[in-house]
């Protein structure tokens, strides 16, 4: 019993989600309102235990001498908050400052090791071997530069380069369509698992509960 009750609570929130496809409505409002809650307390939960006590406060309860610099990001933490004190609400953007710089400065790295090196490293190609044939690597470097020239802004698009710009925005019309039609198709398969949960795991669960 306690089972199908979860089932159907679940198809509750599921229906309650569905219904905006109607219109904005009080059961949309309350299963999105729930849902944001119950996210931000299972993440502050996560963030609490893998997070913040092994790295932070067993560190330095357990040996405090040794690891007394992490009282500078403790610190830097709490001064957010001060953002809710009127007087000195200008402090938190001290804070902020110094979060935005780090983790612009270790994206930055990240990206460029990750995304950006690689992907040059793709365009470096033999045009007559390699993984693919040679009818695709023509393709790449051709996509590739016609792609650069088109963000090249320092000379005029005009003639040949006009020319070679305008492919250069097919190219990225098809990727951004490729990459739309992934998105969709990976929010088509949810809606699928949704469907599923509602005329399998509820529908024939509860029947053989009962």
């Amino acid at each position: 019993m306690t089972e199908a009750i979860g089932l159907w609570i679940g198809a509750f929130l599921t229906l309650c989600i569905f219904s905006f496809l109607y219109r904005d409505n009080p059961f949309f409002r309350f299963a999105e309102s729930l849902f944001a809650g119950i996210s931000l307390g299972y993440y502050i939960g996560i963030v609490s235990v893998n997070t913040l006590a092994p790295n932070l406060f067993r560190p330095l309860f357990s040996d405090f001498g040794t690891h007394w610099h992490l009282m500078i990001p403790l610190l830097l933490g709490l001064n957010l908050y001060t953002r809710f004190i009127p007087k000195i609400a200008w402090m938190a953007r001290l804070s902020l400052a110094v979060y935005i710089a780090y983790y612009v400065g270790i994206n930055m790295v990240q990206k460029l090791q990750g995304e950006v090196v690689p992907q040059l490293g793709s365009t470096i190609m033999n045009p007559i071997g390699g993984t693919y044939t040679p009818v695709d690597n023509l393709i790449m470097i051709v996509g590739v530069l016609a792609v650069l020239v088109y963000f090249y802004f320092s000379i005029e698009h005009k003639g040949s380069v006009g020319a070679v710009s305008r492919l250069g925005v097919w190219f990225l019309m098809l990727s951004f369509g490729a990459a739309f039609g992934y998105t969709v198709m990976g929010r088509i398969s949810l809606l699928i698992g949704r469907m599923n949960y509602l005329f399998i795991d509820v529908v024939r669960g509860t029947a053989e509960l009962f």
